[in-house]
């Protein structure tokens, strides 16, 4: 039972890492998901209360980075709240229509259609806010991915010294 345990925790984890380039997978949450599964295939007492606070506050801080990332890169690059609903859209639809490079092509084109039609922006400003939009994709995946790595990390020395 001790193997399936860790395989779902593992698991879990590995999700977590692909919902940072596929939007539609709450990432932060399988990461959460994962200690839970510890808790409950092992021992809770293995985790103390700061530990959960700690692993909270991170759950809060990944879900306002996931929304200021991209909402810096889109106005940083001269985009308008069009572009950012644009670029949102183009993030949650892109991987569906255009596997693998849709996670970024669907943000820069949902942003450049999304000025052009509810801003009539030209196509250079336009344009701007879709690069934009990839570069808050981009600096959002990798700024979750940096605190989703601290967080599983906290995790296993947080566990690897409840036993001492």
């Amino acid at each position: 039972m001790e193997i399936i345990g860790w395989i779902v925790i593992l698991l879990f984890f590995i999700i977590g890492f692909i919902g940072l380039v596929y939007p539609i997978i709450p990432a932060v949450l399988f990461i959460f998901g994962g200690f839970v599964m510890y808790g409950l295939f092992f021992s809770f007492s293995d985790l103390p209360w700061w530990f959960w606070a700690i692993q909270s506050l991170f759950v809060i801080l990944l879900f306002g980075a996931d929304a200021l990332a991209n909402a810096f890169g889109v106005k940083k690059f001269g985009g308008s709240k069009a572009g950012l609903w644009g670029s949102t859209i183009g993030l949650i639809v892109g991987p569906f229509v255009i596997p693998i490079v849709g996670i970024l092509i669907g943000p820069f084109i949902g942003a450049i259609i999304a000025e052009i039609l509810f801003n009539k922006s030209t196509l250079k400003k336009s344009f701007l806010s879709g690069v934009g939009s990839v570069v808050g994709f981009i600096t959002s995946v990798f700024t979750k991915g940096i605190i989703q790595t601290v967080m599983i990390t906290l995790f296993f020395i947080t566990i690897y010294f409840s036993d001492k």
